[in-house]
């Protein structure tokens, strides 16, 4: 599907950021291990420095390095809801940098359920991008191409196309799993089945 994987792979190893689209809205994101890269992220969006990123990728394995043993809650949460609309966050373990997390102990993990994005993790180095929406902080995100194109253009290295693959508009859910507590931190297009906790 995505043509041009030899230049994504060669911008994102040279320190580039990417917009692309996920399953609920558009994302910007840069190799984890890149610190140049993930603060070019906040430069781009004027993000705030005490606003952690996530970390996103095709396969749940892919991120369990990122992070210490996730609690049983959690590791519920991620067999019914991952690939989808749910982000955890969780205590991060030593893989992940500082600069990712603005120094705080958790990181937020992700697996989109979007065929573009697989191709994209499934690609690159690791398959785990540091990632963030594709906006500037404050306004809307970008739930189309051309909503992408026009708040990225001039700012992102690569907009890659969503060849039909479009995102839902709605953003994910988040939460946090700590000692097997859970707390809700942003309501999006998941609706946590009670049952499971």
């Amino acid at each position: 599907m995505i043509e041009n994987k030899e230049e994504l792979i060669n911008c994102l190893e040279n320190g580039g950021v990417i917009a692309y689209v996920t399953d609920t809205v558009w994302g910007l994101g840069a190799l984890p291990d890149n610190e140049k890269a993930v603060k070019k992220i906040y430069e781009i969006k004027k993000r705030e420095p005490q606003k952690p990123l996530i970390l996103m990728s095709n396969e749940v394995y892919n991120l369990l390095d990122y992070v210490k043993p996730i609690p049983k809650i959690g590791q519920k949460l991620i067999k019914k809801y991952f690939p989808g609309a749910l982000t955890v966050v969780t205590e991060k373990s030593n893989k992940t940098p500082d600069y990712i997390t603005s120094n705080m102990p958790t990181v937020g993990i992700r697996v989109p359920d979007n065929a573009v994005f697989k191709e994209i993790c499934a690609a690159i180095p690791n398959h785990v991008l540091a990632t963030t929406s594709a906006n500037l902080s404050h306004q809307p995100s970008a739930k189309t191409y051309e909503q992408a194109l026009e708040n990225m253009t001039g700012l992102a290295d690569m907009i890659i196309p969503d060849y039909g693959c479009s995102a839902k508009g709605l953003e994910s859910t988040v939460v946090g799993v700590m000692n097997n507590d859970l707390k809700i931190f942003r309501r999006g297009e998941i609706k946590i089945d009670q049952d499971l906790l």
